[in-house]
């Protein structure tokens, strides 16, 4: 069973690092038209969705090692579903970065192995401090996204529906986990992972 689990972990490694994502449902805007932007709102916008996708990469290690270490089916099925909706996510950013001449970020190798390193340990310290860890990290990153939506330009139509669906979805995963049991983090966590965030995010707009 344990080799079984490294595998997949390796294969969902490579697939979300090398790959491009697969999405069921459509891509939230598709059938928007194409906004004209300047190459300065273009490139900005660009980096912005860079910085999105980075973001889902780090969710899709941090739910891999989360579930590698829960204990609990219910909490592996909660991280489970979470894992799902973030590869769409992937997805979606995938497009949006290849409809802006955009890119993906150059460090998503690091990005994913460090967070999976802390999904681990989320895991190991018990179910509803994972859980307690996902909901935290779904409210950080449904406030990150509604910052984007002020900075992405008013004309992007496209853009704009691929994060406002991608919030909703956050949003969804946080409750869940507040359902089935996640604790309250203590007070200096969510104050370290917002400054972790805030370097992540920084670094993944230019690399």
């Amino acid at each position: 069973m344990l080799m079984d689990n490294l595998i997949l972990t390796v294969e969902n490694a490579l697939r979300t690092v090398l790959t491009d994502s697969p999405t069921v449902r459509e891509t939230p805007g598709k059938a928007l038209p194409e906004a004209t932007l300047n190459d300065a709102e273009k490139r900005h916008a660009a980096a912005l969705m860079r910085v999105n996708h980075v973001g889902e990469v780090c969710a899709q290690a941090l739910y891999q090692g989360q579930a590698l270490t829960a204990r609990n089916p219910e909490a592996r099925q909660v991280l489970a579903h979470a894992a799902h909706e973030e590869v769409e996510h992937l997805s979606w950013c995938e497009s949006r970065l290849q409809a802006l001449g955009g890119r993906k970020s150059l460090l998503n190798p690091v990005w994913y192995a460090g967070s999976l390193a802390i999904g681990v340990t989320a895991g190991v310290l018990g179910d509803k401090w994972n859980l307690g860890f996902l909901a935290e990290t779904e409210h950080q990153v449904g406030a990150h996204l509604q910052s984007h939506l002020g900075k992405l330009p008013e004309q992007d139509a496209k853009s704009r529906a691929v994060v406002a669906q991608m919030q909703q979805d956050e949003a969804k995963h946080a409750d869940t986990a507040i359902h089935f049991g996640a604790a309250q983090l203590p007070a200096p966590v969510p104050l370290v992972m917002r400054t972790m965030g805030k370097v992540m995010t920084s670094i993944a707009y230019w690399v």
